[in-house]
């Protein structure tokens, strides 16, 4: 694991997160992104996105390609409800030598990588977790950590961004955080095209038929405002094919029990 020493405290550093997608459709919200990541001086600073949209949308995965477009490494933190100031910035660990070690977080490693780091579902988080990067998100760019009384600066390449979903589980983000979490950028439901062009990126091999089908489907819950996205879209194709292949049936015979399966009972409506 690589490491770094910053005064006389050394900091084990989190490996990236790779993996591969690309973003389908929506150009204005890619725009948008990169305009709030863009710098018009030396002097200037990048914004801090809000990401917001129904869960399975693609706000993680527009964050990710535009970052690898960028020519970024990318880490990712998922926020939750337990998410602890420590959990932000610096966590001890105990290391092989039965001594205290101490590991930077995602964000704190893409600060001192200059990378990216997308917090997942930021709302989940107390208004304690969120007033430790405070500093952060204005034009201060740094994090303290209480544990190890570093005072870490942010690279001038970092980039970050948020997103938020909306349930009961998710918290009230404080104003004074809200205010740094500019600009917002909303996701819209993709076109019937897109969807139908998602859907076959992600499972090349299901037939055309059948992808037919999906995308009629989604783009009537679309219509009745159901929160059935272009994932379980890709979850229908996919379980389709699955359940073809185990009962020895087309793929399109299998659709009606792949949509109550991932859906649920109340996708009666949709086919």
């Amino acid at each position: 694991m690589e490491s770094i020493k910053i005064e006389d405290t050394r900091l084990a550093l989190v490996p990236p997160t790779e993996f591969e997608t690309t973003w389908i459709g929506q150009e204005l919200v890619k725009r948008q992104l990169i305009a709030a990541w863009t710098l018009l001086d030396e002097n200037d600073i990048p914004l801090n996105p809000r990401l917001v949209g129904p869960p399975g949308i693609g706000k993680t995965t527009l964050a990710y390609s535009v970052s690898k477009q960028m020519g970024k490494q990318v880490w990712f933190f998922q926020a939750t409800m337990d998410t602890r100031p420590e959990d932000l910035i610096i966590s001890p660990v105990l290391n092989e030598e039965n001594k205290v070690s101490y590991v930077a977080s995602p964000i704190v490693t893409a600060m001192i990588k200059g990378g990216v780091v997308i917090i997942d579902e930021g709302n989940r988080m107390s208004e304690k977790a969120w007033a430790s990067l405070a500093p952060l998100l204005d034009q201060r760019r740094y994090v303290e950590s209480q544990l190890t009384g570093l005072v870490i600066k942010a690279h001038p390449e970092f980039r970050i961004a948020i997103t938020m979903n909306e349930d009961a589980t998710t918290y009230d983000v404080p104003e004074f955080i809200l205010t740094r979490l500019r600009p917002i950028i909303e996701l819209q439901y993709p076109s019937e095209e897109e969807e139908r062009e998602i859907l076959k990126y992600h499972v090349p091999k299901a037939p055309e038929e059948l992808v037919d089908k999906v995308v009629a489907l989604l783009q009537r819950a679309h219509t009745l405002h159901l929160p059935y996205t272009a994932r379980g879209g890709v979850q229908i194709l996919r379980y389709s094919l699955k359940l073809s292949k185990t009962n020895r049936s087309s793929p399109s015979q299998e659709f009606n029990a792949a949509v109550y399966a991932v859906l649920g009972s109340d996708a009666y409506q949709l086919i």
